[in-house]
């Protein structure tokens, strides 16, 4: 429990941290709750994961509130570019508080949005009441979604297979924005020849 918390805590709060299984994650632990190969509350499960978001997500929103307008001003950054902040302040414009709450859904947003909303110079009370009701969401519905599936025969008798596909499916959007990124890229490239 102590590092699936610590997982969701480096997700959701630190920039490096957008690679890390965190959907796949909360639903293994949920999982192997409803199995039995862990033996924990699911309560307590969904509780530690909550609280980690919240904590990590406010840890991201004050490095992007200290340390995010010079972060993302730098000129050889792709990962940190000013684009990135522009796309996810599209996405605040766009969405609203609902984009803070579902942030949580979308792995590499999971990531940004806090940061982001530091940035931005969100106003924080605003920004601390949409984070707790989508970390609460978030952390309670992924891993009561994998308790509930836990409890299937099938599911029991392939529980490490599921949770190697699990892992397997959390990397795609990884993989997609890296190959978008590429794709942008060569195309920058080919118009400036």
């Amino acid at each position: 429990m102590v590092i699936a918390a610590l997982i969701v805590v480096a997700e959701t709060g630190l920039l490096l941290g957008f690679f890390l299984p965190g959907d796949s994650l909360l639903f293994t632990v949920g999982l192997l709750i409803g199995s039995g190969t862990i033996e924990s509350p699911i309560w307590l499960a969904c509780l530690v994961i909550s609280v980690s978001a919240v904590i990590g997500d406010q840890l991201g929103y004050f490095i992007g509130l200290k340390a995010g307008p010079a972060v993302f001003k730098r000129p050889d950054s792709k990962l940190f570019s000013h684009k990135n902040v522009e796309r996810t302040q599209a996405f605040f414009a766009k969405y609203g508080s609902k984009a803070v709450i579902f942030a949580h859904f979308v792995p590499i947003m999971r990531t940004f949005v806090p940061v982001a909303a530091g940035v931005g110079k969100m106003p924080y009370r605003y920004y601390l009441r949409n984070n707790i009701i989508g970390a609460l969401t978030w952390g309670l519905s992924v891993p009561l979604l994998g308790y509930f599936l836990g409890g299937n025969e099938f599911i029991k008798a392939n529980v490490i297979l599921i949770t190697l596909v699990l892992v397997a499916l959390s990397f795609i959007p990884v993989i997609i924005e890296i190959v978008k990124s590429r794709v942008r890229g060569s195309s920058n490239n080919q118009v400036e020849n």
